[in-house]
């Protein structure tokens, strides 16, 4: 079985190409923002906290629906400057530290959310959810999403068909082959939040969609993946040229993958 790339090494993984990272990443649905909505853990003024923004996909839309003021920390210098620009654009109250989770300093019982889009699967969640309750007001929440490229419940041809591709490659902790993907393993993240002591019962909802890619898109999508970007530049290009070159070539470059977008709300229980 391959070896899982290590956290401290996976969370700088994805600033190889920014431009190229922001533009291939779908958003996240729009049904994970009304739910976070609907329980009451987003609204105009929220104090928010992001912990590994990256380019800020997820950022815009907390802003765009009211977060604010916002704290972003983000391990990656690269993306500073897209994050920067972002600030200016939306001239929010955006305040960027760029750092690893575990290092950063956090005021106490400050924040009304604390959101880790598609990032929490690279901390070690016994420690991170220690510091994640101790930044949360009681009341406040903790959520967690992801845009994950599975569907249980359906084939994936693309992926059956690129995986020999990728031979033992190191993985990301977010899936493992024959094995549940981090992000819907339900009951593992329902077990930290409850070992932890510091939140009520976890909620949980997901949606299901599809995410059409043309052979252009697929080479700029893969490219953003932990597993590719730390590849040396010539086994990197060679990989994506054939990734491409399957999209054209078996699938008319039209690309299907099956998305599962689950996202986990927690509330911090009063002291």
């Amino acid at each position: 079985m391959p070896e899982f790339i290590d956290r401290s090494e996976g969370r700088r993984l994805f600033g190889l190409n920014p431009e190229g990272y922001e533009d291939a990443r779908p958003p996240y649905p729009e049904a994970l923002y009304r739910f976070l909505i609907d329980q009451g853990a987003l609204a105009r003024g929220s104090v928010a906290l992001e912990i590994g923004a990256g380019s800020g996909l997820a950022t815009r839309r907390l802003l765009e629906l009211g977060a604010g003021p916002i704290t972003v920390v983000e391990p990656d210098e690269r993306f500073v400057p897209q994050l920067s620009r972002l600030r200016q654009a939306m001239g929010a109250d955006l305040r960027l530290m760029s750092c690893a989770f575990e290092d950063a300093s956090l005021p106490p019982h400050c924040f009304d959310l604390v959101a880790a889009a598609t990032s929490y699967h690279w901390l070690d969640p016994d420690v991170a959810l220690v510091k994640i309750a101790d930044a949360l007001e009681p009341g406040g929440y903790a959520a967690l999403w992801w845009n994950v490229f599975t569907d249980l419940d359906r084939e994936d041809p693309f992926h059956d068909a690129t995986l020999p591709l990728f031979g033992d490659q190191a993985i990301s902790p977010s899936g493992a082959p024959d094995a549940i993907p981090f992000a819907l393993d339900r009951a593992a993240r329902e077990s930290e939040f409850a070992r932890s002591g510091a939140f009520e019962p976890m909620k949980y909802f997901e949606t299901r969609w599809t995410l059409v890619l043309d052979t252009a898109r697929v080479g700029r999508l893969y490219e953003g993946f932990s597993h590719i970007q730390r590849l040396p530049r010539p086994e990197r290009d060679a990989l994506l040229q054939n990734l491409m070159e399957v999209a054209d070539t078996r699938f008319g470059g039209r690309v299907e993958r099956n998305m599962t977008s689950p996202i986990y709300l927690a509330r911090r229980k009063a002291f």
